[in-house]
């Protein structure tokens, strides 16, 4: 066999490798229908308590650190930026339009050594777990440096999102004056039992 025959074998192989990459790529697509697009950047946020470059590796469905999700754009690899707001994260990737994972969306947020293609040092990774609208998600961000502080500033957002009034938190109007005091059941159990000194009615 010529050389030009071996490498036009060559040539169809890598054709047709490609082809079937794109073919899986477009049925995890359609498998992924259930799967919303990521929510725009808000017009207004606070001011960031921290901003890192990062290289955005991976978004997968929470549990499943081979299952990428690549619909909306989600599925490639690019430095990107992250900032932290009270309101959420965003993430710039380079090249796409920023999206935003809200506070309330936010489920946890940890540190990683591996997921789909991507092996790094151990805790290398920034794993933040959150909803993509009610699918559980996992996006993976990959700091230039140390990833303690990333970590530390989603934490410390979340640490500050309850409010007043939520989970297990109960608020209670405080009574005004001339406002009659709440009935409690002792008090009418008092109020019914005879007086010790009451004089007795005779049968």
């Amino acid at each position: 066999m010529s050389q030009w025959a071996v490498a036009a074998v060559g040539a169809v192989g890598v054709l047709g490798l490609l082809l079937l990459m794109v073919l899986a790529w477009r049925a995890r697509g359609r498998r992924q229908a259930d799967v919303p697009a990521p929510p725009a950047v808000p017009a207004v946020t606070s001011p960031a308590t921290h901003e890192a470059d990062v290289a955005y590796v991976a978004t997968t469905r929470a549990g499943d650190p081979l299952d990428r999700v690549v619909v909306h754009g989600l599925g490639f690899r690019g430095p990107a930026r992250v900032a932290v707001h009270a309101e959420g994260v965003r993430v710039d990737v380079a090249g796409r339009d920023p999206f935003f994972v809200a506070t309330d969306q936010v489920d946890d947020v940890r540190r990683a050594t591996w997921t789909i293609d991507r092996v790094v040092e151990r805790d290398g990774l920034v794993l933040l777990a959150w909803r993509l609208g009610t699918v559980p998600v996992e996006t993976y961000l990959r700091p230039g440096d140390d990833p303690r502080p990333l970590v530390a500033a989603v934490r410390s957002v979340l640490d500050g999102r309850r409010r007043p009034g939520s989970d297990d938190e109960t608020v209670r109007p405080a009574p005004t004056a001339g406002s009659p005091r709440p009935a409690d059941p002792s008090d009418a159990s008092a109020a019914d039992a005879p007086h010790p000194h009451a004089p007795q009615e005779n049968p």
